[in-house]
């Protein structure tokens, strides 16, 4: 049992952690243990998001045999090889021409195929940007503000998703419409609370239990700004497809709790105690930041719930509320970070990691950061105000001044984010 932490030793543990849990959910081995039976027919692989190409190439390579062809979209930065199956790369979190071309072959791959035909859809995080194809009278334009409104407006991942699917051609299920009669088979990697597939890419081949007055509710619960063009979007009154009209065949191939499992097993070889909190954990990243600091200082001068040296380990996703104000730079991880870092004053024995599974918080080029007992001197010293820079949003540019940021580069998963807190 370890009886000393010193920084090296928790900054090497936690690390450790964080990259134990991407690991288990690599895209390869978690879609060959999830495979369905293998079609009379052709078999069309489709799919979007950060894993998706990943997710293709180990289907191509597990069914030579298979007459198989397909598309599928991804981040830019996030493909590889997927043999017989096309690969696209597009933007993220706000969509572009490509996400629209990528968007328009998929669809076009799924039309024309009869009942012994089967569909294999590979969906993951990201993918509600990385397909994007506006509803009618829409543009990409108008696509594109809609994603900056739902990303500013604070609105949870549910939300923003159902707005999405009313607002597609091609999400909320009507993927699979336009897949009728072959089987469609759906392989997705979880990014969302709960691991509900139809909030996972907002759900292109799941049916949709959310309705127009679902979402005309948040437009106006979230004070979102929609274009001329999506209001009549809107108007027009087009539902997507809901539960019972599709038939589902929906396989959840890897999650945020196996994640977190995965670190609290290197956790307790390490000789801490793990406790999980969740993988579900929303709210605004700052104030849950906040909350955990909070948290960590009651088991270290309290032992609750649990006697230290121990680990807090959660995920989920949490939310950067800017506003309309002028912000720095920063994303969820980072801001949670920051927001713990100064909650938490520099109390000694307590460290922090958060990050995004995908390698990539927001739109910065990290995956996260940590915090230290000493995070907010260093930071001092170097001529930052931490608390100024979480208010202005700029939690990257303190991390990165005192050069604690957390670079994986593309992982080519995304199970959300992960954060852990050691407290000796």
């Amino acid at each position: 049992m370890e009886t000393h932490w010193t920084d090296e030793r928790a900054r090497e543990v936690l690390r450790r952690l964080f990259d134990a849990a991407v690991a288990s959910a690599a895209p390869g081995p978690a879609v060959l243990r999830h495979l369905p039976e293998k079609p009379r027919g052709r078999c069309v692989v489709v799919g979007a998001g950060k894993a998706s190409a990943a997710m293709a190439a180990a289907l191509d390579a597990a069914w030579p045999d298979v007459p198989l062809s397909g598309v599928v979209v991804t981040r830019y930065g996030h493909a590889v090889p997927a043999g017989r199956i096309a690969v696209i790369e597009a933007a993220h979190p706000v969509p572009d021409a490509m996400s629209e071309i990528g968007a328009r072959r998929i669809l076009a791959a799924v039309q024309g195929l009869g009942p012994d035909d089967l569909v294999v859809a590979l969906i993951s995080g990201g993918g509600s940007a990385l397909m994007a194809l506006p509803a009618p009278p829409m543009t990409l334009a108008d696509k594109q503000v809609v994603n900056r409104e739902l990303l500013s407006s604070g609105a949870t991942i549910a939300e923003m998703n159902a707005v999405r699917k009313h607002l597609s051609a091609i999400k909320g299920g009507r993927l699979a419409a336009a897949a009728r009669p072959a089987r469609v088979v759906t392989l997705a990697i979880s990014d969302v609370p709960g691991d509900d597939p139809g909030t996972i890419a907002s759900g292109p081949t799941v049916a949709d239990a959310t309705t127009l007055a679902d979402v005309r509710a948040i437009i106006e619960r979230r004070a979102i700004a929609l274009p001329v063009a999506a209001l009549a979007a809107l108007e027009a009154g087009v539902e997507t497809p809901k539960p019972g009209e599709l038939q589902e065949d929906i396989r959840i191939v890897a999650t945020p709790s196996l994640a977190l499992a995965a670190a609290a097993k290197v956790a307790r070889e390490a000789g801490l105690a793990a406790l999980i909190l969740g993988d579900a954990i929303e709210g605004e990243s700052r104030k849950v930041g906040a909350a955990m600091a909070g948290t960590a200082h009651s088991v270290r001068a309290s032992g609750l719930p649990v006697r230290p040296p121990a680990v807090l380990l959660s995920g989920g996703e949490t939310t950067v509320m800017i506003g309309r104000g002028a912000a720095g730079r920063g994303g969820p991880n980072t801001e949670f970070l920051l927001g713990f870092a100064v909650a938490a004053a520099g109390e000694p024995g307590i460290w922090a990691i958060a990050g995004d599974s995908d390698g990539i918080d927001g739109t910065c080029d990290a995956a996260g950061a940590m915090v230290c007992p000493d995070t907010l001197s260093r930071a001092h010293s170097a001529g930052v105000d931490a608390a100024a820079a979480l208010s202005t949003h700029d939690s990257f540019t303190v991390f990165a001044t005192i050069g604690d940021l957390v670079r994986t580069g593309p992982t080519l998963t995304n199970v959300n984010d992960i954060r852990a807190i050691l407290i000796a």
